[in-house]
């Protein structure tokens, strides 16, 4: 028999440094079951932030669904800058190049809703741009 869910909670915590909170405990998950088990399978993504879906199941138990990384996260550390601008069509705040790019889009096509590699290098093109960051060859 299939297990029933009890409530489906998306979060973005630190790769490998999640502590129990208010949000954690409303999904009604162990806490401490769950900070070892994300902590131990984000360990090699300290310093990113890491999104996750949790199901949470009646007889508390969970499973989780861990995701890529945001794009403007990845873009920020590729420009090396700490945020992107206020306003991206007159203040440029930084520089990526086409290869930075690229990258960013082979590592996010999983989560991505595009169908090949181009598609997704126009998706974070376009996420470049509205931050203010110029795309350089």
């Amino acid at each position: 028999m299939a297990k029933r869910v009890a409530k489906v909670v998306k979060m973005e915590l630190p790769g490998g440094e999640a502590k129990p909170g208010p949000k954690l405990a409303s999904a009604g998950v162990v806490m401490p079951k769950f900070c070892t088990e994300f902590n131990a399978k984000t360990a090699d993504r300290k310093g990113e932030v890491v999104p996750v879906i949790i199901t949470a199941y009646e007889d508390k138990t969970f499973s989780m669904e861990i995701k890529t990384s945001p794009v403007t996260g990845l873009l920020l550390k590729a420009a090396g800058i700490a945020k992107g601008s206020s306003n991206a069509k007159t203040t440029k705040v930084g520089k990526v190049t086409k290869e930075q790019i690229k990258k960013i889009a082979e590592y996010k096509m999983p989560d991505l809703n595009a169908n090949d590699i181009e598609a997704a290098i126009k998706i974070i093109e376009g996420s470049a741009r509205n931050m203010g960051i110029d795309i350089v060859d």
